[in-house]
């Protein structure tokens, strides 16, 4: 059908509107500020409901935001749950040389840069408006022997008996902080000094980004590699604590806090099981970074902004996790271990009816078909993962 002049006119001049409407509404590309510690299982902060130890910096970045509850690492040790955070990929996937968050958010335009705790005023003054830019934060961790700790945060616990704590009997495998478990009180107090001492190192950083006035633009994060046993299962570090490796709640389950005012839901949880291969396919989703083939996750952007998944779309049943010759199957209420490929001997736990992991159901009839289901997925997760 022909088009009068008026019309052509009348349609281009609309052009601009429609151009600047779409732009409105482009995905939003905040400054992110990555607080990352080794060692610190949800446990023990406030926020998931400690009452011995004080972090009451991280209690406060949880209520301005977003906890999740079931927050798995993908490997309960230091180094390969860095790697799995920082990269997406499984322990199983040679994760060394993959693409680093940094690289991957550089790639779509982000100023990026790892730096330690003196390091970050000089970063952020530095910082232009108008350009996104990713911080990385490696916190001073609470990793034995403890030393140098300021004398202040000493004294917070010098009486501190840890009532709550266990105080079991070190395990016949315990391996990696076994020394700590021949004082567990004295060990508890230094570990309980060096957190409150992170949590304040932490609120450096945190502060610094209020200072710029940038935190209505920024996403900030805290979360550990792994957790830590702290006495728990006679056991004192994390997966590595014991020989062969362990996957107890306390070395597998760490914080991951989300704040970003006005579009992370304040005083907000979420119950799902996500894992830290999650993490970069989250920051890619938020951001529009071209996501890197390979990656062992899923983005739960929707979950951690409080919104609802698209109809018909369901989040995962279960997340894994491996470290040597252990693997791991995570799902809401229960927990397998398989060993050397199932050769070895497993575990199975009901953590609803059994949260302190003393009950293994593993070769209990009653659990058989909840044990092939998890063994099932487990076999599926390393065949594609290469494990």
């Amino acid at each position: 059908m022909p088009v009068s002049r008026r019309k052509f006119l009348a349609g281009s001049l609309a052009l601009p509107a429609i151009a600047a409407k779409k732009k409105a509404s482009a995905p939003e590309r905040p400054n992110i500020v990555l607080l990352v510690a080794d060692n610190v299982p949800d446990w023990v902060l406030g926020t998931y409901g400690n009452k011995d130890i004080r972090t009451p910096n991280i209690d406060r970045l949880a209520q301005m935001g977003l906890r999740f509850q079931n927050h798995i690492t993908a490997s309960p040790s230091a180094a390969q749950g860095r790697q799995a955070l920082f990269t997406g990929r499984t322990p199983m996937q040679q994760a060394e040389n993959a693409p680093k968050i940094d690289t991957v958010l550089g790639g779509a335009g982000y100023t990026c840069e790892w730096a330690g705790i003196p390091a970050v005023p000089k970063f952020l003054d530095s910082q232009a408006s108008g350009k996104p830019f990713f911080l990385g934060v490696i916190l001073p961790s609470p990793r034995p022997p403890y030393t140098n700790i300021p004398q202040n945060y000493t004294d917070l616990y010098a009486a501190a008996k840890f009532d709550t704590f266990s105080h079991d009997r070190a395990a016949a495998n315990a391996a990696v902080g076994k020394e700590m478990l021949a004082d567990i009180t004295g060990s508890l107090r230094k570990y309980a000094a060096a957190l409150t001492a992170m949590d304040a190192d932490l609120q450096t950083v945190v502060a610094k980004v209020y200072e710029r006035k940038i935190a209505d633009n920024t996403l900030i994060v805290f979360t550990s590699t792994c957790g830590a046993l702290l006495g728990r299962h006679g056991l004192w570090d994390a997966g590595d604590g014991s020989q062969p490796p362990n996957m107890y709640e306390e070395s597998v389950k760490t914080p991951m806090i989300w704040s970003w005012p006005g579009r992370v839901p304040a005083m907000g949880e979420r119950p799902e099981v996500v894992s830290s291969c999650d993490f970069l396919p989250t920051l890619c989703d938020l951001t529009g970074a071209a996501a890197p083939a390979g990656l062992g996750g899923t983005s739960y952007l929707l979950l951690a902004t409080g919104k609802p998944l698209p109809k018909k779309q369901r989040w995962k049943s279960a997340v894994f996790a491996a470290l040597g010759n252990t693997a791991m199957a995570r799902a809401d209420r229960y927990k397998l271990v398989e060993r050397d490929g199932g050769k070895g001997p497993g575990e199975l736990y009901d953590l609803v009816a059994d949260p302190v992991e003393a009950a293994n159901q593993y070769d209990n009839p009653q659990y058989l078909t909840v044990r092939q289901g998890l063994s099932g997925e487990l076999a599926a997760w390393k065949q594609k993962y290469g494990g």
